[in-house]
């Protein structure tokens, strides 16, 4: 029976170039993109089949950790670890963290190293090849997963095929490491038949890939050592020591072991590979009609061919388009060619230099407690929908410019309000002052769903004094 490994999921991308879907807050990977889980959800189940698969240890950053936990939960999965990255510093920092985890559950730790936002069409295939590759690795081997290329991709990197390895012709040296190339040059490379495309998935010993980092890269092995060592539980989560992190030199796995190791395997692979880089990544791996057109939501299309076409909410009709991505959600809209949709970085540029939140986050935007989305906004006032899942509670907090009206649509609320609680049932309010320290809180079996008024000069959501929380943000 093949020995335990830890599945290793990355989950620190942006996928800027999916907005507006994929947004700071609620970046590509917490999104149900290719089927109704979202891309965080597919990886980890994707594995669980796999003999010897212990529960995953997580990578995520501070912002999105509670969204991850609750996502991993939807799908009955309870990772041994969660990480928290104080700030990014690249996948070789994330994944020695995650290695020094794994070795603290067993000292043969093996890894599967996984990002959190790729597509895999063909899970089978997926995951004949990681078990071939988990083998290699137990045999001393790091080992990274070329995919076949199925045209002259500029947007990748590229793995150049060496020998075969003796008794396994599935298996190769790795020969060389290309950055993405420019047309021509990918053209070269495909047309050799000897090149992959770097599809950013490994398989290694915990331990030799510490000690592989300690020989090319000392001062990242230093840093994230010591930030594991003096780092902290955190409910769920191992909270890094954010000033040894920081010390870290930021550099991928790629630079920093396996193009300078000389234990390093590709296996081609075919598992109907996409990283859904952007609009025309996704339209490619979907299901399309007769005219080569994706739609999502509430969508016509008459004479048109070739498009991606996505609602959140309203209704959509195109008439007579060509190769267009046009994506609608409820405060944005996308309409970009599809051979250009990787320009779409360029838009949240804009967003981010005229200080809009469009690209930061969503009008719903989810907490540990349930999530709130903004209904209206004018001058002086604000009003949202809360929805509290049930046993959660916000903070105990105050504002120094806002007073709050509460009204209870469903389900039943639990209110402090100074000195006083009170319970709330449907079509029930209340009125928190300016200055009043106040809690919400469900104790019921149902959600809680209210609407909230917010009245004062400023309403932005820093105006919030914390004075105790279950979550324990500050």
């Amino acid at each position: 029976m093949a020995s335990r490994f830890f599945p290793v999921i990355l989950s620190g991308g942006s996928g800027t170039r999916l907005w507006p879907m994929s947004r700071r807050l609620l970046p590509k990977q917490f999104l149900p993109l290719v089927s109704q889980r979202t891309m965080l959800q597919e990886t980890a189940l994707r594995v669980q089949p796999m003999v010897g698969a212990a529960a995953p240890i997580l990578v995520c950053n501070e912002e999105q950790r509670f969204l991850a936990a609750e996502q991993l939960r939807e799908v009955g999965i309870a990772p041994t670890i969660m990480i928290l990255e104080p700030i990014g510093r690249n996948t070789a920092p994330a994944i020695a963290v995650a290695a020094l985890a794994a070795l603290e559950h067993d000292a043969a730790a093996a890894l599967l190293v996984l990002p959190s936002d790729h597509a895999i069409t063909r899970p089978e295939v997926f995951r004949e090849d990681a078990a071939r590759a988990l083998n290699k690795a137990r045999e001393g081997f790091l080992v990274t997963f070329g995919i076949v290329p199925k045209a002259a991709h500029t947007g990748y990197g590229y793995i150049e095929r060496g020998a075969p390895l003796p008794g396994d012709a599935r298996c190769a040296r790795v020969a060389s490491f290309r950055e993405k190339p420019d047309a021509a040059t990918a053209e070269e490379l495909v047309r050799s038949g000897r090149f992959f495309w770097n599809s950013g998935m490994f398989a290694f010993s915990a331990r030799q890939y510490l000690e592989e980092l300690e020989r090319f890269q000392p001062e990242i092995l230093a840093a994230t050592r010591d930030a594991f060592q003096r780092s902290t539980r955190d409910l769920h989560f191992l909270r890094l020591d954010k000033e040894a992190f920081s010390r870290s030199p930021s550099n991928s796995i790629d630079y920093a072991v396996m193009e300078k190791t000389a234990n390093a395997l590709v296996i081609p692979t075919d598992p109907g590979w996409s990283d859904v880089g952007d609009w025309q990544a996704l339209w490619a791996i979907s299901a399309k009609d007769g005219a080569g057109n994706v739609s999502k939501g509430d969508v016509h299309l008459h004479d048109s061919a070739g498009c991606y076409v996505r609602s959140d909410g309203r209704h959509i009709s195109v008439i007579g388009a060509r190769d267009l991505v046009i994506v609608e959600t409820d405060d944005a809209l996308l309409v970009v060619p599809l051979e250009r949709s990787h320009d779409v970085k360029d838009a949240v540029g804009q967003l981010d230099k005229l200080a809009r939140p469009e690209h930061i986050s969503h009008t719903r935007v989810y907490r540990p407690w349930g999530y709130y989305e903004s209904l209206d906004k004018g001058e002086r006032f604000q009003v949202k929908r809360i929805m509290v899942k049930p046993g959660e509670a916000l903070s105990l907090q105050k504002h120094q410019h806002r007073a709050e009206h509460w009204v209870v649509v469903s389900g039943t609320a639990k209110v402090t309000r100074g000195e006083e609680q009170m319970l709330l049932s449907e079509n029930q309010s209340t009125f928190i002052p300016v200055g009043v320290a106040h809690r919400l809180e469900n104790p019921g079996t149902t959600p809680l769903f209210l609407v909230e008024v917010q009245s004062g000069g400023y309403l932005g959501e820093d105006d919030i004094v914390r004075l105790e929380d279950k979550y324990r943000r500050t």
